[in-house]
């Protein structure tokens, strides 16, 4: 049996292979790039390139590809084989500097908002070296896979990892400057690290055949609540059965193949519902990763004869699945800066950092509800399974209690805060803890890291992350600011006061009792929270004069670029609601209708039948009125929603905000009859499979 050390990473070009292939400088070159965030020698290229194709080919290689995250979700990628001609004419296998620095696969088909015009096909994708080359497997062919940013022939974002990236370097600037500014020389460079834990349903294929609706929009867009679903709450941290544990297994064999640090499985609140948690991992790499796992879920749920459902909310009525990204930002000297420190200077880059993020959440609050918007976790925000959409952070009992401490206090100095603060020293070391966790909060302090919950399953995780970064950049530029523009010498005592004055006005933001709670809404209009429903709702707060200024200045997305993606998300939403919407009406057309004419056929004829052996003419009179009804009321939503989608609602915006409240509501009407009369149609006849049988396939 092998043991995961002897089979971790093996897909992977890893630093240990990088150093045996490479010459010493070269590789040295390679890591300073990879982790200083210094840019490429491009000098460098010919040889890495030699040496991954070496690599690749002793693996089985065949073929490489960039692989690269277009704004339209998910991953893409374009084969290419190592074969080439020599100069005599035969066949040799060649990978050159270019292939690997930069490719260009036809762009003309991703979504680019108006970037560019449909025959300007070209898009150039450019290797990230940050994030490791790695072998994908697909039976007995592998390819080399080169992590990459995707931009327009004019160097605009077309994808979802450069601003990531931007981000990155955006954030490394702000804190290092303040951390300089506090008299700290040894911080060189800042590591934002992620944990992002992920959610998802696994269904029977033999089940999911019998549900077009699943195959189409990744959900159920019909079926009643099943008489056994959540309320037992007898599947959270269950027994794991002996199928479901060979399938994990499996998944986590694949994953730690490729180096994905997978630490955690267990089962989530619903029936068929499992959650996997990797270790943290630099922000980069680990949004790669999860990229790579719900791929791989997939794959493997294949080969087990099931399906890996990540849409948001697969289920009516029951819980739907989120990923939870657990961020923190730490540097070269390995400070983790949203952990309190015996140290005094640790202990104001806590209480500095804390206030950035306060601060970012404040001013710009709504772009974080905004970047996880989509029309499959419009479905899941807000209800009891999930946070609510108002952006409020809870930072549990001790931190509370210490900002609480700070505003109060009279004087300010290092000195009466490092008492304040000194609580922490009598912690046991191994309780990171330092709160209770509250899950209705959308960003929650859980000790050393925030965790925003509010993502959805299916989503690329880049989006909130650049959010996150780039809330937490304005607000470290922000406190170094405002340190400058104090008077006096002593730099500690003015950050002090800069944190008094944070800790007053960001108030508003600080949330910590029942975010579930319809006080809470209340509550937050008063404060003057945004509070988007829906998706169309959240992606205006990204046209807010500031929120264009802030990505601008610092060089995330440029006006242009922040614009083309909100129309890229917009256009999406449409996109996906259109299809659900089409589809409903052809399932209703072609399965439902016919099923319930059947039934009432066969009542029909049987009172027809017993009534000659009965004084009671029409035993089966009022099954048959109901029924009769549903019918007519079923085709009549269906025809609401038919007109409602040969209308002209005007452009994206327009239509997005229709499709988002009166499509959604004639849908749900529609919805609540064909529910009804799942529960009065036999099942010989119902061509659905009902919530009970794909909860309980297993």
């Amino acid at each position: 049996m092998r043991l995961v050390h002897d089979y971790y990473a093996e897909l992977v070009f890893t630093k240990k292979i990088m150093e045996q292939k490479l010459s010493k400088n070269i590789y040295k070159k390679l890591v300073a790039a990879s982790e200083n965030l210094e840019p490429l020698d491009q000098s460098i290229a010919g040889e890495v390139a030699h040496a991954m194709k070496e690599w690749s080919l002793e693996n089985g290689a065949t073929h490489f590809t960039h692989w690269f995250q277009p704004q339209r979700g998910g991953t893409a990628q374009k084969h290419d084989s190592f074969i080439d001609y020599g100069e005599g004419g035969e066949i040799i296998e060649r990978f050159s500097a270019s292939q690997l620095v930069q490719s260009e696969p036809d762009a003309s088909s991703f979504p680019s908002g108006g970037i560019r015009s449909t025959f300007e096909a070209r898009g150039y994708t450019a290797w990230d070296p940050t994030s490791p080359v790695f072998l994908l497997e697909a039976g007995k062919t592998k390819t080399l896979v080169i992590p990459s940013v995707f931009l327009s022939w004019t160097g605009e974002v077309l994808d979802l990892k450069t601003p990531l990236l931007r981000s990155l370097i955006a954030l490394n600037e702000k804190v290092i400057n303040l951390q300089k500014l506090l008299g700290n020389e040894n911080a060189k460079r800042i590591k934002v690290f992620a944990g992002i834990e992920q959610e998802y349903f696994l269904l029977s294929k033999k089940a999911v055949k019998s549900r077009p609706d699943i195959t189409v929009t990744g959900r159920t867009l019909f079926g009643g609540k099943p008489a056994k679903g959540q309320q037992m709450e007898d599947h959270y941290f269950g027994n794991i059965k002996g199928n479901i544990l060979k399938f994990m297994e499996d998944v986590d064999y694949e994953l730690y193949r490729k180096g994905i640090p997978v630490k955690t499985r267990h089962n989530e609140v619903a029936p068929n519902q499992f959650e996997l948690a990797p270790l943290h991992q630099e922000e980069n790499l680990a949004i790669d990763n999860n990229l790579q796992i719900m791929e791989i879920l997939g794959k493997v749920a294949d080969e087990h004869n099931m399906v890996a459902l990540l849409h948001e909310k697969p289920f009516a009525g029951v819980n739907g699945s989120g990923k939870h990204f657990n961020w923190s930002i730490g540097d070269n000297t390995g400070t983790n800066y949203f952990e309190p420190s015996k140290s005094p200077l640790k202990n104001i880059s806590f209480l500095l950092a804390v206030c950035a993020v306060l601060l970012g959440v404040k001013k710009f609050g709504g772009i974080l509800r905004a970047s996880v918007a989509d029309a499959g976790n419009d479905y899941r925000l807000g209800a009891n399974e999930a946070p609510p959409a108002i952006m409020s952070i809870y930072l549990g009992e001790f931190v509370n209690d210490l900002l609480d401490s700070i505003e109060k206090a009279s004087i300010i100095n290092e000195k009466e805060v490092n008492e304040i603060t000194l609580g922490v020293e009598n912690l046991p070391s191994v309780n990171r803890d330092y709160s209770d966790r509250n899950r209705t909060s959308p960003v929650a302090f859980t000790g050393n890291k925030f965790e925003f919950r509010a993502l959805g399953s299916s989503a690329n995780p880049a989006e909130a992350g650049t959010t996150l970064n780039l809330i937490a950049t304005y607000g470290f530029d922000e406190i170094y600011n405002r340190i400058e523009a104090k008077k006096g010498s002593d730099v500690k005592k003015k950050a002090l006061e800069v944190v008094k004055e944070i800790i007053a006005e960001t108030k508003d933001v600080r949330f910590e009792k029942n975010g579930y709670s319809q006080d809470w809404h209340i509550e937050a209009a008063k404060r003057g929270l945004p509070n988007a429903k829906n998706t169309p709702e959240a992606l205006k707060l990204f046209l807010d004069e500031d929120v264009i200024k802030v990505f601008s200045k610092y060089n995330i997305l440029t006006e242009r670029e922040l614009k083309s993606k909100i129309d890229i998300k917009l256009e999406n939403y449409v996109k996906t609601k259109e299809i659900e919407y089409k589809y409903a009406i052809k399932i209703v057309n072609t399965l439902l209708l016919p099923a319930i004419l059947k039934h009432i056929n066969v009542l029909a004829e049987a009172n027809k039948n017993l009534s000659k052996f009965s004084e009671e003419s029409e035993i089966f009179a009022k099954e048959l009125e109901i029924l009769v009804k549903l019918y007519g009321d079923i085709r009549k939503h269906r025809t609401d929603l038919a007109n409602f989608l040969n209308a002209d609602h005007g452009d994206f915006a327009a239509t997005a905000d229709e499709f988002a409240s009166k499509g959604a509501e004639i849908l749900e009407s529609l919805r609540e009859k064909v529910d009804t009369a799942e529960d009065l149609v036999a099942d010989e006849f119902w061509p659905l499979a009902s919530y009970q049988r794909l909860l309980n396939a297993f």
